[in-house]
C-alpha cells in the first residue's frame, strides 16, 4: 500500500488502484438534522485533492454513477491540484481520479474569464455573471453581479442609473474591497483628496470548466500620490447548479512602512445590494449567524450574515462567509437597512459605542494580513438555502484522502 498522498482532517483511508489511478474518498463532518434524514435540496462544495502528476490529462469519475464529473487542473509545486464540484452529504462520496498521456477535450461550458476594455469578463455557461472592472474609478469593483435567477443582485447606481433606484453613497460600487483610513488615508468614500486603489498588473487570468480566476494586485495610493501599501487579491467563480459561489480572498502588504487600519465603520468588503432587497426601502431582510436580524445584525459579530429579499417578484440571497483562517475571524458587520453589505473587522469601537478595546491595527513593515471570504447568492430565504450548513462546507471543507 502507498502512504496517505494528502490528507486534509481525515481520517478514511482508501486503496491506490494502478500506476494510472488514484482512488479519493471525501468525507463531510458530521451533521445533525431532524429525525436523522437530510434535507431536501442541493448544497455544492468546491473540492480539490493534491496528487502526484502522472499524466497531461487527468479526468475524475464517481464512484457512485462511474460517470465523468467535470474537474480543473493546476501544477502545485511536483504535484497536481484536481479541483471538482460535489454534493455535500453526511456520508464519504467515492471517486476515482484518472490519468492520461495527453489532455482530453476542452468542456465547452464552465467559466470564462476574458479581459475587455478596462475589465474582465466572467461568464458561467456563456451567461455573464460579473465584470471585474478595474479602471475608470477610484478602485476596482465587480459589476453587475447576476443572481442564479438570471436578474442582477447589486445596485447599478453609480455605474448606470435606472428610474426608481437610490442614488445615495455613490461609493458604494456593487462590490468592492477597501477602507475609511488606512494611515490616515480614507480610501472608502472616494473624495478628491483621498486615496486610490490603482490596478498594477494581473497575475493570472484563468478559465476552466470549474472555476474561473482572476489574480491582481493593486498599489494603495495617497491623493498626493505616495504609495501606502498593496494588496494581492484572488477571485475563485464556480460554477454550480444551486447558486453563484464566488471566493474572494485578498492578502494586505505594508511594502513602504507600516501602515495602519484605523478602528472606523467605513469599511471593508462591501456590497450594496439591489434597491427591491433592502430592509428600509424594499421587502428585503437581513439575518446573521447568531440569529440577529434585520436593524439589530448591524455591528454584530458573527461567521456569516445574509441579506435577502425580492427580485423581480423571485426571492435571492447574498451571504458573505468569514473564512476560519481570516484575520480577526469571526469579521463584525457594517451591514444596514438600507442596503449596505459589509465585513469589517477593524471598527470594533465604532460599533459597540467604545464598549470595547480599540480595533485599529498596524501591520509591521513588511508585513502582511489576509482577508478570506466566500460570496454564496442563493435562491430563497436564509433557512430555504440552509446557510448554516452551506457554511460548513467553507468553514471545514470536505475531508480528502488519497492513496
Amino acid at each position: 500500500m502507498r502512504e496517505l498522498v494528502s490528507v486534509l482532517r481525515s481520517t478514511v483511508r482508501i486503496l491506490i488502484c494502478a500506476l494510472a489511478a488514484l482512488t479519493l474518498a471525501v468525507g463531510w463532518a458530521a451533521q445533525t438534522h431532524k429525525n436523522g434524514k437530510v434535507p431536501d435540496g442541493i448544497l455544492e462544495i468546491p473540492v480539490s485533492a493534491s496528487v502526484p502528476a502522472r499524466g497531461a490529462g487527468v479526468v475524475v469519475r464517481s464512484l457512485d454513477t462511474g460517470s465523468v464529473v467535470p474537474s480543473q487542473v493546476e501544477q502545485d509545486g511536483a504535484d497536481l491540484r484536481v479541483t471538482w464540484i460535489s454534493r455535500q452529504t453526511r456520508e464519504s462520496r467515492g471517486y476515482r481520479i484518472e490519468f492520461a498521456s495527453k489532455p482530453g477535450r476542452p468542456d465547452p461550458r464552465g467559466v470564462r474569464v476574458k479581459k475587455a476594455d478596462g475589465a474582465v469578463d466572467v461568464t458561467i455557461n456563456g451567461e455573464l455573471f460579473t465584470r471585474y472592472v478595474y479602471t475608470g474609478a477610484p478602485k476596482p469593483y465587480c459589476y453587475p453581479i447576476i443572481g442564479p435567477t438570471g436578474k442582477p443582485v447589486t445596485r447599478n447606481f453609480p455605474t448606470r442609473e435606472v428610474e426608481g433606484e437610490s442614488r445615495d453613497h455613490p461609493h458604494h460600487r456593487s462590490l468592492w474591497f477597501t477602507f475609511g483610513e488606512v494611515s490616515g488615508v480614507d480610501f472608502w468614500t472616494e473624495s478628491a483628496a483621498g486615496g486610490k486603489i490603482v490596478h498594477r498588473e494581473f497575475e493570472k487570468l484563468v478559465s476552466g470548466p470549474v472555476y474561473g480566476r482572476i489574480v491582481a494586485r493593486d498599489d494603495w495610493m495617497s491623493g498626493e500620490g505616495k504609495k501606502v501599501c498593496e494588496d494581492t487579491r484572488d477571485l475563485r467563480i464556480y460554477r454550480t447548479a444551486s447558486g453563484r459561489v464566488m471566493d474572494f480572498e485578498i492578502t494586505i502588504r505594508a511594502t513602504d512602512g507600516p501602515v495602519t487600519f484605523v478602528d472606523t465603520k467605513e469599511g471593508m468588503f462591501g456590497i450594496r445590494v439591489a434597491c427591491s432587497m433592502e430592509v428600509n426601502r424594499g421587502k428585503g431582510h437581513i439575518e446573521n449567524a447568531r440569529g440577529d436580524k434585520d436593524g439589530a445584525a448591524w455591528g454584530k459579530q458573527a461567521e456569516w450574515c445574509d441579506y435577502y429579499g425580492p427580485v423581480d417578484d423571485e426571492t435571492v440571497g447574498i451571504a458573505i462567509m468569514d473564512h476560519p483562517t481570516s484575520f480577526r475571524y469571526p469579521t463584525y458587520w457594517h451591514v444596514r437597512t438600507y442596503g449596505l453589505f459589509a465585513a469589517n473587522p477593524f471598527g470594533l469601537k465604532a460599533f459597540t459605542n467604545g464598549r470595547i478595546e480599540d480595533g485599529s491595527y498596524t501591520i509591521p513593515a513588511g508585513g502582511e494580513i489576509t482577508f478570506r471570504y466566500r460570496i454564496f447568492i442563493h435562491k430563497g430565504t436564509t433557512q430555504e438555502a440552509r446557510l448554516a450548513e452551506a457554511y460548513q462546507g467553507y468553514s471545514k471543507p470536505p475531508t480528502v484522502a488519497v492513496k
